[in-house]
């Protein structure tokens, strides 16, 4: 069962970002244009963001293995109709359309392993590999994609992912119990899925696009002030329903708070080294995408080994000690990474992302082991679900925030310019780790 979970966690997570090695062969032979480009990356991570927290809320009323088995069977469909597109426009509605599988598997998996496994240090155990599967999805993503584009082309990029989502499917239900939810008394809560959607939909564009179009661009300025006012109704919204889609007394609660924003601000911090040191590994060191994603290696190679062991270590050490002992490690590795220069390659880096990925390794399973532990069993589908939100627009507000940071200096030209924008980039990523951990140890009590 667990096998299950993680592979689908894994699967569901690289493929946010195993996309981009994939893009200048997949550009000449689609004849996509930059803007559409940018939307092949981007609606995957939109859509993703935006529909979690309604798809663990629907887990938990319709039950949480036929979320799993309907997410698995329309990402598979997404992704054939991703490997067959014969156009960029297409590609991108087929992304949106794979898109629509992880707002149910993620949820529902961790909602499954939570309420299987019973025994407290088996359960921050299974959490651990589990907590695992989102780093490393996001740290491994650049190297499946480039040994999969380089050995296979760029349509397998997509491809891949049809038998083994279908395989899962298919052992779903052999290894995973069925679970029927008692009927609920009041009606599933479409208009606040719908704001939530709306508000976070917004804010995720705004992100993304602000870079490209400008901070200040009419667009960008506008989702933000929809994602404001939309959030405001949602909230007023759900204060007056019987059964909110989100509980607003839960996200209040400081534990659960601290949490949720430690994993964001670790994904924040390793989505986008992920990309902006691979993007500088690729144009000015002239590696190729299986030689920059073996580069990042040790970032999620540290992430697949520490994390495990961290959830074993959650039900013997107190979890604020470990969320902020990973922070700040996370932090000390930015810190390191910040002194690349212009001429530096994967030599250079490998100590600054190993302890990175070891911050991100320590923190990331007693964040979740946290998060979940916060509510009743019949909530955790919804629980996991803001988690996981949460994870995804801190992942999405890095690669927009930092990188803008890295163009404004990058426009300047050259290796030595990128370079300098980066350093900016990832001083900024270790004040914020550095600060999160702070607020850690002050939101979550002693015991």
């Amino acid at each position: 069962m667990l096998a299950i979970l993680v592979i689908a966690q894994v699967m569901s997570v690289a493929n946010a970002n195993l996309i981009a090695v994939a893009l200048p062969p997949l550009s000449a032979d689609l004849d996509a244009s930059g803007a559409q480009e940018q939307w092949i990356v981007d609606a995957y991570v939109l859509v993703l963001a935006a529909l979690l927290v309604a798809g663990g809320v629907l887990s938990d009323r319709y039950g949480r293995r036929r979320a799993m088995l309907t997410g698995l069977t329309i990402f598979a469909a997404g992704s054939l109709a991703c490997a067959l597109a014969p156009s960029p426009e297409v590609l991108i509605a087929a992304r949106v359309v794979q898109a629509l599988g992880p707002p149910l598997i993620l949820p529902a998996s961790l909602a499954i392993l939570t309420a299987s496994v019973s025994d407290p240090l088996a359960r921050a155990r299974a959490i651990g590999v589990w907590g695992a599967g989102s780093g490393f999805g996001v740290a491994v993503g650049p190297l499946i994609g480039g040994a999969v584009v380089a050995g296979l082309g760029w349509r397998w990029a997509f491809g891949v992912n049809v038998p083994v989502a279908l395989a899962l499917a298919a052992a779903t239900p052999l290894f995973i119990p069925d679970d029927r939810p008692a009927r609920a008394a009041h009606r599933f809560d479409v208009r606040g899925a719908l704001l939530v959607t709306a508000a976070l939909g917004a804010l995720v564009f705004g992100l993304i696009e602000g870079p490209a179009r400008g901070w200040t661009s009419a667009e960008v300025l506008a989702s933000f002030a929809v994602a404001a006012v939309t959030l405001l109704v949602f909230i007023s919204a759900e204060r007056r329903h019987p059964a909110p889609l989100v509980d607003l007394e839960l996200v209040r609660r400081p534990v659960f708070a601290a949490a949720n924003l430690a994993a964001a601000t670790i994904l924040f911090a390793t989505l986008a080294v992920s990309v902006y040191i691979s993007a500088f590994l690729q144009t000015f060191r002239e590696l190729t995408p299986l030689e920059t994603g073996l580069a990042l290696l040790p970032l999620g190679g540290a992430v697949a080994v520490l994390a495990p062991v961290s959830g074993r270590l959650t039900a013997h050490v107190r979890p604020r000690t470990l969320i902020a002992t990973g922070l700040l490690c996370a932090a000390v590795g930015a810190l390191l990474l910040s002194r690349v220069g212009g001429a530096d390659g994967p030599g250079d880096v490998w100590l600054a992302l190993l302890l990175l990925g070891a911050g991100a390794g320590v923190a990331l399973p007693p964040t979740t082991a946290t998060a979940v532990s916060a509510v009743p069993s019949a909530r955790t589908g919804m629980a996991s679900a803001i988690h996981n939100a949460g994870r995804q627009v801190g992942a999405t507000l890095g690669v927009a925030a930092l990188g803008s940071i890295v163009v404004s200096h990058a426009a300047h030209g050259g290796a030595a310019a990128y370079a300098d924008g980066l350093s900016v980039a990832l001083v900024v990523t270790a004040g914020l780790l550095a600060a999160v951990a702070a607020l850690t140890l002050r939101l979550i009590p002693r015991r």
